[in-house]
C-alpha cells in the first residue's frame, strides 16, 4: 500500500520511460502505475487496437467523463479509441501520480496539443494478473481547457 505524492511530471513520449520508472521505485503499485502510463502512453501513439485493449480489462468500464454513462468493456473502449484518435506526435502529454493506493490511482496530467492545453485528472482501477500484467478495470477521465476557466 502507498500514498504517494510526486511534485515532478512525467513526460512519455513514444518509446521513453517515466523517471520513476528507471530502476524501480521499491513501489510496486507505483511500478505498476508507471507501466500502465507507458503503455497508455504507447496506445495513444499508435493507435494500434491490441495496444489499446491491452491496457484494460475484459469487462472494463470507461467514463469519458465523470457522472456521464460510461463504456463497458474492452471492444467498447476501443472503438470509442478509435472514432477519437489523435495522430501520433500531435500532443504533448506530461504526468504525475498523486496518489496510488489500494490498487486506486491518481493521475494528475497536462495535454498540449499546441493550440490548445487540457489539465486531466484521471481515477484508474488497476489489477495486475498472476502473470504481471497491469490492466485498468476502471477508469474515469476529467478533462478541462485551460482557455476557458471555470
Amino acid at each position: 500500500m502507498s500514498d504517494r505524492l510526486t511534485d515532478s511530471p512525467r513526460d512519455t513520449p513514444s518509446g521513453a520511460t517515466p523517471d520513476n520508472q528507471a530502476g524501480g521505485t521499491s513501489d510496486p503499485q507505483t511500478d505498476a502505475l508507471s507501466t500502465w502510463m507507458t503503455a497508455y502512453r504507447r496506445a495513444w501513439e499508435s493507435n494500434d487496437p491490441a495496444d489499446i485493449g491491452a491496457l484494460f480489462t475484459d469487462d472494463a468500464v470507461y467514463y469519458k467523463e465523470p457522472f456521464t454513462e460510461p463504456l463497458r468493456g474492452r471492444d467498447a473502449i476501443i472503438a470509442m479509441w478509435h472514432e477519437n484518435q489523435d495522430a501520433p506526435g500531435t500532443p504533448k502529454f506530461t504526468w504525475k501520480p498523486l496518489s496510488v493506493m489500494d490498487g486506486l490511482a491518481f493521475v494528475q496530467g497536462e495535454t498540449d496539443y499546441a493550440t490548445v492545453r487540457y489539465s486531466n485528472l484521471w481515477v484508474i482501477r488497476l489489477a495486475v494478473d498472476g502473470g504481471g500484467v497491469v490492466r485498468a478495470t476502471e477508469f474515469t477521465e476529467w478533462w478541462m481547457d485551460q482557455s476557458k476557466p471555470s
